[in-house]
């Protein structure tokens, strides 16, 4: 999907994308699939494979990933959040759902949060993108980055030289691209909230819980373990102190887990991904310079409570990639700029959210936190009584009494028109005429999209238009 260059050590391509995790893995899948030229590169030498960070999967997350062809692989492989159970000592005091399982409905084909650890993640995306043709360069560095009014140029560290029409920075919490660009990441970094993490293979504990041991007096937990799907190991997870240095071997782990569990004969049998994480809270001043934007945790860094990090940085990527293919194919420049008007509030949002969490403000888990609820009402591309909203998922009839799922047609990447009622199909996006006779099973269609009139649903799953004039639709679809 790249374009050479007639220039040694130079290639041209559409769009540059910076980081391979799974906000670069989204975004380069949504515009392979649109037929844009992609290069990605990231500096790892290879894909991330080990450790559980990203972790939970949200609702809205999964209907990203239906759009996108993985929801298959991911939920083969993911598993139920497990339940809450808290000790102290040897003794269980506390039982509860954070996250209760829910039935899916016709309106929400995937009501539940799922476990996936990240690297499996980022390897079913990988997957998908080789699919449809496209890979990663790994050990690819980016080292300066210029642009002008007509393109952006890379230069990366074996002194090769990318042009594009668009470069997207992907690359996470110390982004390159952000710094590059000298935008403000404001925020605060918590040096007293500090966590050994790591994933261990021991033996002796129960599976079918996410186990925590607290200390009640001081209204701390000690630590927390929860079974990686589909997987021998745990997550570990220990709070430390400003100024401890942990041990990150084996021994080490095994040591802090027999003291901080009171079970002297629990025994590690292996480790991976050891790391010390600080929890940084911090939100990019703006999400575009020129040509170049930022996404995922270039511009967002959150907690990890409440799993909102990965799943707004994915849901970025989806809101950008149409955008920026509409643009490469003609739509207006303007277009653009309403990635950041729609994508920074919802981060803003985020942060607020998982820091409740953190803080223990707030336990429950809730719409805001599957992100079903999100909507850009009020914003530049939400017309009409319930632009901005997301478009549920239904099975109905179509006028000629095709039975149909509406995530199905939605599926691709261009806009769905749905016709409700008797006026004519306007030409341009594919088109349903919806009958009146809805197979909804209680009605949640005519409310989420009424009976009469003309819905635009655009390519990432919101509605933009509901409108009774094929002249107010007409200019919409003018602008994006």
């Amino acid at each position: 999907m790249n374009r050479p260059s007639s220039a040694p050590g130079a290639s041209t391509t559409d769009v540059v994308v910076v980081g391979a995790g799974p906000t670069g893995l989204t975004l380069a899948i949504d515009l392979v699939r649109r037929g844009v030229a992609v290069r990605v590169l990231d500096k790892r030498p290879e894909g991330f494979s080990v450790g559980t960070r990203g972790n939970g999967l949200q609702p809205r997350t999964l209907e990203v990933f239906d759009d996108l062809g993985v929801v298959g692989p991911i939920l083969e492989t993911a598993g139920a959040h497990p339940p809450l159970l808290v000790y102290v000592g040897r003794v269980p005091v506390f039982r509860k759902h954070a996250h209760k399982p829910v039935a899916p409905s016709p309106a929400v084909p995937y009501p539940s949060v799922v476990i996936q650890p990240q690297w499996r993640t980022e390897r079913i995306l990988r997957d998908r993108l080789t699919e449809l043709g496209g890979k990663v360069d790994y050990g690819t560095e980016v080292t300066a980055l210029t642009q002008n009014a007509g393109e952006v140029t890379a230069v990366t560290g074996s002194g090769e030289t990318i042009r594009s029409r668009y470069l997207v920075g992907a690359d996470g919490g110390r982004s390159v691209v952000r710094k590059t660009l000298r935008i403000g990441f404001a925020g605060e970094t918590r040096e007293d909230t500090r966590l050994l993490l790591g994933d261990v293979e021991v033996g002796g504990l129960r599976r079918d819980a996410w186990q925590v041991w607290v200390n009640p007096i001081r209204k701390q937990v000690r630590a927390s373990v929860w079974p990686v799907p589909h997987s021998a190991c745990f997550r570990f997870s220990a709070p430390i102190t400003r100024d401890e240095r942990p041990d990150l071997t084996l021994a080490g782990f095994q040591r802090l887990l027999r003291e901080r569990t009171g079970r002297r004969g629990l025994t590690v049998t292996g480790l991976a991904a050891p790391s010390v994480y600080r929890v940084a809270i911090r939100l990019a001043e703006r999400y575009r310079s020129g040509r170049v934007f930022i996404a995922g945790d270039a511009a967002h860094v959150h907690s990890p409570a409440g799993s909102q990090g990965l799943n707004t940085s994915v849901q970025d990527a989806y809101n950008l990639g149409w955008k920026l293919a509409r643009v490469l194919s003609g739509a207006p420049e303007s277009l653009l700029g309403t990635y950041e008007a729609e994508r920074r509030p919802v981060a803003r949002r985020a942060l607020g959210l998982s820091t409740e969490l953190l803080d223990g403000r707030k336990i429950e888990h809730d719409e805001r936190t599957s992100q079903l609820d999100l909507s850009y009402r009020g914003g530049p591309l939400a017309a009409g009584a319930r632009g901005g909203d997301r478009a549920p998922d239904a099975a109905c009839a179509t006028a000629d009494g095709r039975r149909i799922r509406l995530f199905d047609v939605f599926r691709g990447p261009q806009p769905t028109l749905l016709c409700l009622g008797a006026g004519p199909v306007p030409g341009g996006v594919p088109a349903y005429r919806i009958g009146r006779d809805l197979l909804d099973d209680g009605g949640h269609i005519r409310a989420a999209y009424g009976e009469t009139g003309y819905v635009l649903v655009r390519p990432d799953g919101y509605i933009g238009i509901d409108t009774s004039s094929v002249a107010e639709l007409t200019g919409y679809l003018a602008g994006i």
